[in-house]
């Protein structure tokens, strides 16, 4: 069979089986299993502000990639929103606390991928409106509702050059009405909110400003913020109100400043409020005001007659991001480190929300329990428990990490590093036992032989290094360099046998290699009836149907097949997870495609019993666990 990528033709030879008229003969199916989308890992916290609340139905919202969670922690139960199309970069509660805004960055998809806010019931999941499809340019960075009026109008800052403030009545119409709109600054703003106390009042702030606008009818007044005698900051990087409606904000030189009632003018400074900057406000329901810095601290400050008094918290989980109050004398607190903890003063912050912040390519199942690793830029190596959907352990590596093999035993994980080094890691212990570096360039992927003989490392450096394995995957000797390719490896199967060995490069070819002699095998139609223990390679006669139509030849990022020869599922460079009936060579396979990342997806693996299948974000760094459902079941 002749398949093309970017008009170049390469060759796929069917098993014998199959006989020479399959294409015509044998009519492409779809999958017989979908997925369903049950978990997803990880929070964004590193670069979004203000997206962390508890609703009445005892759920966190917070949101990461293209998905906005609801999360029962007491239960364990997670909900999803999946109406977004690609990063979904803030969120705003209604006074209802039942309707939901969100607002994304602009999408790969042709019909909705452009700025917009959607607006959902958070019980029925249902979308309400989408409010300015075709208004934003690159983002939008904030949304607020109005208090006073219940909510009616709803105010979005783009996050376009002058990043425009536009006001909205969302119930007006199917698509909402635009009552007015200003330009803000020609700087990022970070956030921007409703007065609690007056209906016709919006603060927003950014870099080197705080701004107050006040609404009259469809025209706005914009009065900058005055520091007086204070030295004007770099960053106004949070506000909040008090129940009364004044403004507290927060700075990059670590103040917190109270502006005076209705005026742009200072009332109240506390200087030196953190060491670094504050990023977060909180006003209690007691009134008490809570703060978190990049001093990693919280601090609480209790109003009395002499000013203000303040308490800490010890250091954890990197610097405090968001502090939202939750259920009694809870607290649920964000971090930089895409981390959410739960506790108090009196009690001690733990996490419930775990996940990795820097680009995450690495990816492997344990090969008898429902349990799985990842590895990112971040160096962090993770070991998750899918049924509990907590961390099991963390270990923090010696570099950044790309990819990741097991042992057939399980003790053993090899991971590779953004160096050409790369790292034998003994799951049990939790510590590195060696290293190796031969290759000249960051190794791509690693493959285990079935039986764990052997070690097949591709790098970009275009050979694939194969080494012998003993002491149950501790010692490593390398046997072979493979040369033949043209561009760097991007993966590699073995032959269920261990005898022979196929890969894919960055230039599109498929290779295949005797691993008796090591030597390359020019005649592929000789292999056309090898039983291949894996199918990685998103280029070969079984996976060829996964590539639709137009697509670049780098656009699928991974393809990983069930243990049961059912399913193969791809991950591409749309935020796209999509699964088809293997082998899936028909040309444009039918298949189900699912949303939910918003980066590059950049790897996929069913669990052992491929009950589960795991995907990972690259930059949106979030990790999803999909129930593997018969179709038949499913309404």
């Amino acid at each position: 069979m002749k398949f093309y990528v970017r008009g170049r033709p390469l060759i796929f030879y069917a098993p014998s089986l199959l006989g020479n008229d399959f294409l015509t003969r044998i009519q492409a199916q779809p999958p017989r299993d979908k997925l369903i989308l049950e978990w997803v890992y990880g929070y964004r916290g590193k670069d979004a502000r203000s997206n962390i609340f508890m609703l009445p139905t005892g759920e966190i919202v917070y949101f990461i990639a293209a998905v906005a969670v609801l999360y029962n922690v007491d239960e364990q139960t997670q909900r999803h929103y999946v109406g977004h199309t690609d990063d979904i970069k803030c969120i705003a509660i209604h006074p209802d606390k039942v309707t939901i805004a969100t607002g994304q960055v602009a999408g790969h998809d042709k019909s909705e991928g452009k700025p917009h806010v959607r607006i959902w019931n958070s019980i029925t999941l249902a979308t309400l409106k989408i409010i300015g499809l075709g208004d934003f340019e690159r983002a939008v960075s904030c949304v607020t509702f109005s208090k006073v009026d219940g909510g009616n109008h709803l105010a979005v800052v783009d996050d376009a050059n002058d990043h425009v403030l536009s006001v909205w009545d969302w119930q007006k119409s199917e698509k909402g009405t635009k009552i007015l709109e200003a330009k803000n600054s020609g700087d990022p703003v970070f956030f921007a909110e409703y007065n609690p106390v007056d209906a016709n009042s919006i603060v927003t702030c950014g870099k080197g400003q705080i701004t107050f606008w006040s609404i009259e009818g469809t025209s706005v007044v914009k009065k900058t913020g005055i520091f007086e005698k204070l030295e004007k900051p770099k960053y106004v990087t949070c506000l909040a109100f008090t129940e009364n409606g004044k403004v507290v904000s927060g700075d990059s030189a670590g103040n917190l400043i109270i502006w005076s009632k209705g005026s742009n003018k200072v009332h109240q400074a506390l200087t030196g409020a953190h060491e670094g900057g504050v990023f977060c406000i909180c006003i209690l329901k007691d009134g008490c005001l809570l703060s978190g810095g990049k001093d990693k601290k919280i601090v609480k400050w209790v109003s009395t007659d002499a000013g203000y008094e303040r308490s800490k918290l010890p250091e954890a989980y990197g610097p405090v991001r968001q502090i939202s109050e939750g259920a009694g004398n809870v607290l649920l607190v964000g971090t930089t480190k895409n981390c959410i903890l739960q506790g108090s003063f009196d009690l001690k912050f733990n996490p419930v929300v775990q996940g990795h912040v820097e680009e995450l390519w690495g990816l492997a199942t344990l090969p008898s329990q429902n349990q799985f690793l990842t590895c990112g830029y971040d160096r962090m190596l993770y070991l998750w428990d899918s049924p509990t959907h907590r961390v099991v352990w963390s270990k923090e590596m010696p570099e950044s990490c790309h990819a990741i093999a097991i042992h057939s035993e399980g003790q053993i994980a090899i991971v590779t590093g953004t160096s050409p080094r790369w790292y034998v890691f003994d799951v049990a212990s939790r510590e590195v036992v060696g290293s190796n570096s031969d290759a000249t360039e960051r190794i791509e992927c690693v493959q285990f032989s079935p039986e764990s003989s052997m070690l097949a490392c591709g790098s970009r450096d275009n050979f694939i290094y194969v080494y012998s394995v003993a002491d149950d995957g501790k010692k490593y000797s390398k046997v072979a360099k493979l040369s033949g390719h043209s561009s760097f490896i991007l993966h590699v199967d073995w032959s269920i046998d261990s005898q022979y060995l196929q890969s894919n490069s960055g230039d599109y070819e498929l290779l295949f290699w005797n691993m008796a002699t090591f030597k390359q095998i020019t005649t592929a139609s000789t292999l056309r009836d090898v039983v291949w223990a894996t199918t990685n390679c998103t280029l070969c006669f079984s996976s060829c149907g996964i590539w639709p139509e137009g697509v670049d030849g780098t656009d699928i990022n991974a393809c990983t097949r069930s243990h049961d020869n059912y399913d193969i599922v791809s991950a591409d460079d749309f935020g796209k997870v999509a699964i088809y009936a293997y082998p899936a060579f028909h040309p444009k396979s039918p298949g189900f495609s699912y949303s939910g990342h918003s980066s590059h997806v950049t790897n996929v693996k069913f669990l052992h019993d491929d009950t589960r299948l795991i995907s990972t974000g690259g930059k949106d760094t979030s990790i999803m666990q999909w129930q593997v459902v018969n179709s038949s079941n499913c309404l």
